[in-house]
């Protein structure tokens, strides 16, 4: 099956595209390279931007398109914050024009990739996926924008659609092929394991101050592998049952920096020098899944739960990284 996966050189998306292989079908990737990776492109692909309709039809009249798997978008919180006209740009204009591609070239099926940002301030703990969306950033915003406008053309029978909330992604590919490598790099996970590579002096934790046991904000971690296995799963249900649904993807169990940290120590045998610095607008305390329904209606079993060897790939990754002169600062 063609499987047209935008922002498939990323880092969750190439994660995606090594799947869709590995299972017999065809991805294309769609990718600007302006976050993704060069390195990171497995299968036939295509440079262009999410924004462009012309470049969008190409690609569908040229692959014959059968569904599409939605991973293009701006994801840094705090950059959402400094800079939310190109955060609603990208996101929503993207994303919005990807779909209306969509209608225009008969696909009924669409998995998105959205994140528990459009929850924002938890009043429970666990997060099931009937909480409130109040958003307090404006990247949380732009993925509950996306949400809605699917889940009006699914209301107008145009388009079926996964909606895929997911929590902290980490680790990497346990093949060492492909893994996570940003610049700036914001995720807690590479930014203290760089630190004990000796490619950052540090590792800054934002705000100590929460009410939470040791006051760093708490986190609920899954490997990317075991998310886009949680995609695989989306799209073939989609496509067998065509109904619309919405699913958390974490482990439900919550972690914090220094929990982190320490766990990150362990794996490396390193002690990582540690800064402390304000909080981060846009930082809510606690975020920890309820994935319970994923579970029951996908029969999703993550293969990767422990947070010990969700962190072992990513060190093993980023150690072959270096070798291959990937992590270059």
């Amino acid at each position: 099956m063609n499987v047209l996966v935008t922002g498939g050189a990323g880092y969750i998306g190439s994660h995606a595209v090594k799947r869709l292989q590995g299972l017999g079908h065809n991805p294309v990737i769609y990718d600007n390279l302006s976050r993704g990776n060069e390195w990171a492109l497995l299968s036939d692909s295509v440079i262009g931007d999410i924004r462009d309709g012309e470049r969008l039809i190409e690609i569908f009249k040229k692959f014959n398109i059968e569904v599409v798997m939605h991973f293009a978008a701006l994801a840094y919180v705090g950059e959402s914050v400094e800079k939310p006209e190109m955060y609603f740009d990208n996101n929503i204009s993207g994303g919005i024009n990807l779909i209306n591609s969509c209608l225009e070239f008969g696909i009924k099926h669409f998995i998105f990739s959205s994140s528990c940002a459009v929850y924002g301030l938890p009043s429970q703990i666990p997060i099931d996926e009937s909480h409130s969306r109040l958003p307090i950033s404006p990247y949380g915003e732009t993925k509950l924008a996306v949400e809605k406008v699917l889940d009006w053309y699914d209301r107008l029978g145009k388009l079926k659609h996964v909606s895929l909330r997911y929590f902290n992604v980490a680790g990497c590919d346990t093949e060492g092929e492909i893994g996570e490598w940003h610049s700036p790099e914001t995720h807690i996970i590479p930014n203290v394991l760089l630190s004990s590579l000796g490619l950052k002096p540090e590792f800054r934790i934002f705000g100590d101050d929460y009410d939470t046991p040791d006051g760093t904000c708490i986190r609920d971690y899954v490997h990317v592998a075991d998310l886009v296995e949680a995609h695989v799963l989306a799209m073939e249900r989609l496509m067998e049952t065509g109904r619309s649904e919405v699913f958390n993807l974490g482990n439900s169990r919550g972690f914090s920096v220094k929990e982190i940290v320490e766990e990150c120590e362990k794996v490396t045998g390193a002690k990582i020098n540690v800064a402390t610095d304000n909080r981060r607008q846009g930082d809510p305390p606690v975020l920890v899944s309820d994935s319970k329904k994923v579970r029951a209606e996908l029969g999703w079993r993550p293969a990767y739960s422990g947070i010990e060897t969700i962190i072992q790939t990513h060190w093993d990754w980023l150690k072959k990284a270096k070798e291959r002169g990937i992590c270059n600062s």
